[in-house]
């Protein structure tokens, strides 16, 4: 009866649009208090979650990304992007997927992404010649690069509720992060060839040095935290506070964004941030907490089991529950909830579990970009002026772009192993 009521009153408040945090913690609450068990267990559980060195990363990272896009960064890589790919047909659709691969390799977020890109791309596409529906949803689509490519929030918890690299995550996202890219870029050469979209003139390669030379200390921060993590120069979490140093200097004293009056906004932004985001780690470990209690994980991988215990009918099985979960729940809650359980279920099947955790975060980001719940749609129909319909309408493509890219990553164990095995 209880676990009836603690799965009630959470869908039903997610339904009504209660905050996702909120929603785990009230039902937490009804079901301890339905089982007549002690509510000390509420700050034992969120103590406990959010109790890992390996979180430290997440306020460093989160620094970071604030640091850098307080500047002209945002400008820099459009510019950079348009320089490259602005005179193939589309070229502004291309420029925003590669926009979006830059921008990725700095905040770690989709909706940062979508928010920042979008607010440039999307009026700028629209006075071009393009579509609305089609500039908001190529920008929504291609923000899932961000949580890919490292650095990566999501990959970050992976690591820490399972004991995997956090080093090792980032770098099997590194591949598949640009297999998206590419995808959606071949996607929207071919839907802007099919509408005659306009391109844009050849970049000289005077042209692309001056805007790539501003661009070149974007690009330099994702290769400072993958080397120094590489080549053992400094753990991922040390990497997050390099990152926030490396994007102070920058921030300050190159793009000359950053001054000491709006530092501290930045500072408090950051906080507020970070602590919305770890108390959403704690809140979904004492909801992880009585579903391990009530036994359902071991219920749920029976379940799975019970369909097939064919390798590839159960990698099949958790990507359409991941798919499902994501397109209502969001990613951080998701992960901490279903993660533990579904990799038992992959290593069963003797699945790698870097592989699984890209394949997990994979699968849940795309649902930032699906109804009803996906965060990235909502913004990108902000800033568009746009329904949630016309955009859902004209994402499709990139949809199932996505979506072979996830198959790609499930089923060939080497697009996401290669890279953290060659370098070791």
């Amino acid at each position: 009866m209880e676990i009836f009521l603690l799965f009630g009153t959470f869908f039903l408040l997610l339904f009504i649009g209660v905050p996702i945090v909120f929603c785990l913690g009230i039902a937490s609450l009804t079901y301890l208090s339905m089982a007549g068990i002690s509510f000390t267990i509420v700050p034992q559980r969120l103590y406990a979650g959010m109790d890992s060195f390996v979180l430290l990363c997440i306020p460093g990272f989160i620094l970071a990304g604030n640091l850098m896009n307080s500047g002209k960064i945002t400008d820099y890589i459009i510019r950079f992007s348009n320089a490259l790919l602005g005179h193939i047909r589309g070229g502004l659709g291309l420029a925003n997927v590669g926009g979006s691969m830059i921008f990725g390799g700095i905040s770690g977020t989709a909706v940062a992404d979508t928010a920042s890109i979008g607010a440039v791309m999307i009026p700028g596409m629209a006075r071009s010649g393009y579509d609305k529906s089609f500039a908001a949803a190529v920008t929504a689509a291609s923000s899932t690069i961000g949580p890919i490519i490292p650095p990566s929030v999501p990959m970050i918890i992976a690591g820490s509720l399972s004991g995997i690299s956090v080093g090792k995550m980032f770098l099997a996202g590194v591949v598949p992060g640009f297999l998206l890219g590419l995808g959606m870029m071949v996607t929207a050469y071919v839907i802007s060839v099919k509408r005659q979209y306009p391109r844009e003139k050849r970049a000289t390669l005077k042209e692309i040095f001056i805007v790539g030379r501003g661009a070149i200390w974007a690009l330099l921060m994702t290769f400072i935290i993958l080397y120094g993590i590489i080549g053992g120069l400094f753990t991922p979490t040390e990497a997050s506070i390099v990152a926030s140093l490396y994007a102070f200097a920058v921030g300050m004293f190159v793009y000359k964004g950053i001054t000491w009056s709006n530092l501290p906004k930045l500072l408090l932004d950051t906080v507020l941030s970070s602590a919305s985001l770890l108390l959403l780690v704690g809140m979904a470990n004492l909801f992880g907490w009585i579903l391990t209690s009530e036994k359902i994980p071991q219920m749920l991988a029976e379940a799975i089991f019970a369909v097939s215990e064919n390798p590839f009918i159960v990698i099949l099985v958790v990507n359409i529950v991941l798919l499902i979960v994501g397109g209502f729940m969001e990613t951080i809650a998701a992960l901490i909830i279903l993660f533990p359980t579904l990799l038992k279920v992959a290593e069963g099947i003797g699945m790698d579990p870097v592989q699984f955790g890209v394949m997990a975060v994979l699968n849940l980001i795309i649902g930032l970009t699906t109804p009803p719940v996906g965060v990235c749609l909502f913004v990108a129909s902000g800033i568009s002026g746009l329904s949630m319909t016309a955009i859902v309408r004209a994402i499709w493509p990139f949809l199932i772009c996505n979506i072979l890219v996830l198959l790609l990553v499930s089923y060939i164990p080497a697009i996401s192993l290669w890279l953290p095995s060659l370098l070791g």
